[in-house]
């Protein structure tokens, strides 16, 4: 990934309003509620898939014990509520192909 820059927002928009010939407000507004309907149902239900591309889960993370990286003494973590991104097969396997065996 030397040297390549992430598309921005603004070009997220730009290509959807292009592609679908429709306003940059109605793709960034498309792109806003995708957004928002993702969190929503998140937090809601604990999981929002987003076909092809992959699922929004909320997890619980136990406590446990970790190390002060500083001084080396031992602390409790607190258990706590994470979200991760479950990548859709598809998805990763046309990013990454799978090696034949």
């Amino acid at each position: 990934m030397a040297g390549k820059k992430q598309m921005t927002k603004t070009q997220i928009v730009a290509h959807f309003a292009d592609k679908f010939e429709i306003p940059r407000k109605t793709a960034a507004a498309v792109l806003e509620e995708l957004a928002a309907l993702a969190t929503q149902e998140t937090k809601k239900n604990g999981a929002f898939t987003i076909p092809g591309i992959g699922k929004l889960v909320k997890a619980d993370r136990k406590a446990r014990m970790g190390r002060n990286p500083a001084t080396g003494e031992a602390i409790k973590i607190p258990a706590k509520t994470v979200v991760k991104m479950r990548l859709a097969k598809a998805c990763k396997d046309a990013i990454v192909p799978p090696k034949k065996k």
